[in-house]
């Protein structure tokens, strides 16, 4: 599979609105793709160097119809499969965040956006490191989240996870709305997303408020 830097991201990038979608950079996120306006990106997608596909969640605070978030991230088709009746079954590894600087008029069924990769350098690196994360404080708080809502998990396979994989799994899977999503996506880096995720998992034990949100 080819690399990608920092050298070779497009300037332009064909963007999958998705509320609730959380991709995180060497993440990996299914997506089951069916109707036909997704299909022709996938399609195009797949002819580009990259592979790129840039996954953002509609802003629905915007006073603006469509409107999205301005930052996404990237991801690269590294799995697909095709059902009988020509749906798409694919596999995105994130790459990078992005932030939408404009969105491009054009005759495309799906939307496509000029994107700045600044200040995300460190989405392309090796996995992110957290030197301040306590594993079993952590996974006490997880211990009665889960007890809570009657979840069950594998316990041993959490706890020997290394730190990004399980930030990034739990950001990823567990019930946290669209802004909530973002904020984890938005979080400079390993340590501050860890930090929003614990926020979130105490404001659920507690039944937060919907204005209590991270800002």
């Amino acid at each position: 599979m080819t690399m990608i830097n920092a050298a070779n991201l497009p300037q332009t990038l064909a963007v999958f609105p998705l509320p609730g979608a959380l991709l995180l950079p060497r993440s990996r996120l299914p997506l089951h793709i069916f109707e036909p306006r997704y299909l022709q990106m996938f399609d195009d997608s797949l002819k580009t160097s990259t592979r790129l596909i840039g996954m953002v969640q509609p802003d629905a605070h915007a006073k603006a119809d469509n409107a999205l978030y301005s930052i996404g991230c990237a991801g690269k088709i590294t799995q697909f499969s095709e059902t009988e009746d020509g749906r798409y079954l694919i596999t995105l590894t994130g790459v990078s965040r992005y932030r939408i600087t404009q969105e491009v008029a054009s005759f495309l069924p799906y939307r496509k956006c000029i994107v700045c990769w600044e200040h995300f350098d460190g989405d392309l690196g090796t996995a992110d490191q957290d030197e301040y994360f306590d594993r079993a404080a952590l996974i006490q708080l997880l211990e009665k989240y889960f007890s809570a809502r009657g979840l069950s998990t594998d316990w041993e396979t959490m706890k020997a996870a290394d730190d990004e994989l399980l930030i990034n799994s739990l950001a990823t899977l567990l019930d946290f709305d669209t802004e909530d999503r973002q904020a984890l996506l938005e979080a400079p880096d390993l340590t501050a997303r860890r930090k929003t995720l614990v926020t979130l998992i105490e404001f659920a034990l507690h039944g937060g408020m919907k204005d209590e949100r991270i800002q």
